[in-house]
């Protein structure tokens, strides 16, 4: 494919060398991008209609790259370690993120050294160099931060390692003075002021020759405009265009993503729809799981195995690679159920006991003790101490076993063992905070690129694009707040310190992206933009660049260029979906044999409320798990309450007779008593144990009151077994009082009396009272209110006796109709699905 510009670069650079032609090799040309070489070879076969020697096409760094150098260049990370320590000792900053400041102050100190005024080419020239701006600038006044900036910069300059700028400025400067052919250069926007440099030079000993777009097409192409009205329909639009674009025939699509949140969307999208995405921008470590198990292991380690931390690690596919996948998930499973079962909140030694008689778990507990042993958090060590522990404890948990299974896992080891050989010589001591705090920003710095992926359609940023044609360009996440783009711009040293120290600003980085999307547009004829028009309820702009284009056009043509079919193709495909069977109400049943023959209380109370829920809980047995109580809640509460009244009662069965201060004394004691480990582990139990206390009196005058009409203790959490027809009935009863032969079941609850009432406001709803009734054969049951200061009993408004008989006779008439293959659908009422841990099961949202 021949693209007009390249064509013309072609001629001009075939008519400037005819008497060398075909041999072209003497010339060198230097690209925006290598992806630029292969259609600039193509126009130059083409335009000459030959076989040419082509010319030496690169890149200008990879040009200096290619210049040897005397003095072995620093490493950005021991530059990082350096300055740190530095930033450290002067304790200039309170309760600053050093690293970060650090990262940012190097970025400054590079583009300062890239700023000078001569181009040097050795490490004498370049202190003369540094030593001249210094001196200009001590005179000048400088507010705080631009100061100290200049004054770092110059410090750190005046010792005699080279970092990559200045070996950078020093490369450049040998090519310019040995510069013996013609040059021919690409551009798109404006070069930084050292690339510049190198160009005067340069020309001052060979011919330079300058391309640049923004002369050469002086027209805009006119992109197509999608406006969103959300993150998914953005992506969506997005996925189908590339879809739509692929079955025209277009195959070279670029994907210029302003927007990464929408673009991880979209290539999800595409993935599902079979359409893989090359990527040419990457993602930081920091964003793949392949660092989170990374996380996840320093994170547990320094929260001393918080259990949330430690099942988060031992869920990771990364970890004890070298066990079966059966192996891994049974033992986690295994760990997790002891964890919630005993209540154990973290504790690494705490684990290993409560495992003692679990033999699958000996050996991946033991290795994580190993592990921890190593990275010995109450010692300093060198950056590179540290990253040899991190390795070596990863090689015991299995991790780089399954790390080096994956590509970026394989890339993520490579960077930690280079990291480690560039740390060697620095010998300064870090605390396991400030290391790990490193560590996280050099993961949020390195970028993966996935290689493995070979797709036409492909992801890339502005800068990239740069003289490239595409068969098609998808702008993504064009409003105001992605295009221009923020620069990588600072948190302690913003614009006003950079316009003091003569660099670039915010604005520059903005023009130089106008530019590179101008020169996209030139390059280009189908591109489709798309933007969020509104977000969370808030309207979005549009790119004012984009915006421009739109309203010239618009005024000349009388056309938007909004995007109208995209819109009708994903109203076709919403309703064509729509079309599709959709989910039902589930109404399963269940096989004879695995009925069960027995309920318990709380599993008749489910079946009653929803017949589905009952059904995922108690037939499919997928309860929740319990969590690790951390803090004491409410059940915890309601738990202490019966049994202090249980252990109350069994001393003293009746109060009258007694003298109540005695009363209140011992149950105090007892209430201690129950209290006592809950307020060893969380002081917050005190506020808990005060809310009883302060509904003693209450619950002494009201046994008291009970006892004066007759009633006696008898006894409190009596199991029962009652077997009906083809069904057995268990649970258990909180009390059970005596009145000659007559019987009265209590039930304590620690919710208000108006709360209870709605309970058995209707009759059969709550089955509770009335099959406690039943198993007992009592013709009396009731709720006891305990709460804020209150004790009430609470009835039912009708018959017990006959509500037992026909809550009896429905358990049994339900479990015939599940047994016969009844349907058991899920219909609970709002109130029932509110708190249900199964409604995900059901999935009532999608067919209600």
């Amino acid at each position: 494919m021949i693209y007009k510009p390249l064509d013309r670069v072609a001629r001009k650079i075939l008519s400037c060398h005819a008497r060398e032609f075909p041999d072209l090799r003497g010339v060198t040309i230097l690209l925006p991008n290598n992806h630029v070489a292969q259609p600039l070879a193509q126009a130059l076969g083409a335009v000459s209609k030959s076989i040419v020697l082509l010319p030496k096409m690169v890149t200008l760094n990879e040009w200096a790259q290619d210049v040897p150098l005397d003095m072995a260049v620093l490493p950005d990370c021991q530059r990082s370690t350096l300055l740190y320590q530095h930033l450290r000792r002067q304790q200039w900053f309170e309760n600053a993120d050093l690293w970060r400041m650090a990262q940012e102050l190097l970025k400054l100190f590079d583009e300062l050294t890239h700023s000078l005024h001569a181009l040097p080419g050795d490490a004498e020239s370049f202190a003369a160099t540094v030593q001249q701006a210094y001196q200009a600038r001590q005179n000048s006044a400088l507010q705080l931060e631009a100061r100290l900036v200049f004054e770092l910069w110059h410090a750190m300059q005046s010792g005699e390692e080279q970092d990559a700028a200045r070996a950078y400025q020093q490369r450049l400067a040998r090519i310019a003075k040995q510069a013996d052919s013609p040059l021919y250069v690409l551009r798109a926007s404006e070069w930084d002021a050292l690339e510049q440099r190198f160009l005067e030079e340069y020309a001052q000993r060979a011919a330079v020759t300058v391309f640049d777009l923004r002369e050469m097409e002086r027209r805009s192409g006119v992109p197509r405009f999608f406006a969103a009205t959300s993150l998914e329909q953005e992506a969506g639009a997005a996925a189908m265009q590339v879809r739509l674009w692929l079955q025209a025939g277009k195959r070279d699509i670029a994907i210029v993503a302003q927007d990464r949140v929408v673009a991880r969307r979209m290539r999800a999208l595409l993935e599902r729809a079979g359409v893989l995405v090359a990527d040419e921008t990457g993602w930081t470590f920091a964003t793949l799981s392949v660092s989170t198990v990374l996380d996840r292991w320093l994170t547990a380690l320094q929260s001393d195995f918080y259990h949330h931390d430690l099942l988060d690690l031992l869920k990771s596919p990364y970890i004890f690679a070298d066990m079966t996948a059966g192996e891994r998930k049974s033992a986690v499973y295994q760990l997790e159920q002891l964890l919630r079962k005993h209540g154990v909140v973290a504790g690494l030694e705490k684990f290993m006991a409560l495992a003692e008689h679990e033999v699958a778990l000996h050996r991946p507990l033991a290795r994580l003790r190993q592990a921890a042993a190593l990275l010995e958090q109450n010692k300093k060590k060198t950056l590179a101490e540290w990253l040899a522990a991190l390795r070596e404890s990863l090689n015991v948990l299995g991790i780089d076993a399954g790390l080096q299974q994956d590509d970026a896992g394989q890339q993520l080891l490579r960077a930690l063992e280079t990291w480690q050989q560039e740390l060697s010589g620095d010998a300064g001591g870090y605390r396991y905070t400030e290391w790990r705090r490193w560590l996280a920003q050099q993961l949020d710095i390195e970028t993966f690129r996935d290689s493995s992926i070979d797709s036409t359609v492909r992801f890339t940023h502005l800068a990239a694009t740069r003289w490239r044609a595409f068969d098609a360009v998808l702008l993504l996440g064009c409003d105001a707040d992605h295009l221009p783009g923020a620069a990588n711009g600072g948190r302690w040293f913003n614009d006003a310190v950079r316009f003091a120290l003569n660099l670039p600003t915010r604005s520059t980085h903005a023009a130089r992206q106008r530019d590179d999307l101008l020169a996209l547009l030139a390059m280009n004829d189908c591109v489709l933009a798309t933007w969020q028009k509104d977000q969370q309820g808030e309207a979005r702009l549009l790119s004012p660049y984009l915006q421009i284009l739109r309203d010239e056009y618009e005024q000349a043509h009388g056309d938007d260029l909004a995007e109208r079919e995209l819109h009708a193709y994903l109203a076709s495909e919403h309703a064509y979906n729509a079309a599709l069977p959709q989910s039902a109400q589930p109404v399963p049943s269940v096989a004879t044999e695995i009925v069960p023959a027995s309920v318990s209380i709380s599993a008749y109370n489910s079946l009653v409320a929803c017949p589905y829920q009952f059904y995922a809980r108690h037939i499919l047995r997928l309860n929740e798990l319990d969590e690790v109580r951390e803090v004491i809640e409410k059940r915890d509460y309601g738990d202490r309450v019966h049994m202090i009244l249980q252990r109350f009662h069994e001393r003293y069965p009746q109060v009258s007779g007694n003298d109540m201060a005695e009363m209140d004394a011992a149950l105090r004691r007892i209430s201690e008593e129950a209290f006592a480990d809950l307020l060893a582990r969380d002081f917050a139990a005190r506020a808990w144990l005060a809310r009883w206390y302060k509904s003693l009196p209450a619950y002494l005058e009201w046994q008291a009151e009970n006892e004066a009409q007759g009633w006696r203790y008898s006894e409190a959490e009596s199991k029962f077994d009652w077997q009906l027809e083809g069904v057995r009935l268990r649970g258990r009863i909180d009390r059970l009082d005596i009145r000659a032969d007559e019987k009265l079941v209590l039930d304590y609850k620690t919710q208000s009396e108006q709360v209870l009432r709605n309970k058995l406001k209707e009759p059969g709803e709550d089955v509770q009272l009335a099959c406690y009734a039943y198993a007992h054969e009592a013709a009396d049951a009731a709720f006891v209110s305990i709460e804020n200061g209150k004790v009430k009993r609470v009835e039912p408004r009708h018959d017990v006796p006959l509500l037992a008989q026909l809550n009896a006779g429905r358990l049994e008439q339900l479990m015939q109709n599940i047994r016969s293959g009844a349907g058991l659908p899920a219909n609970g009422i709002d109130a029932v699905c509110m708190h249900c841990e199964v409604r995900g099961v059901c999935r009532k949202g999608e067919w209600q």
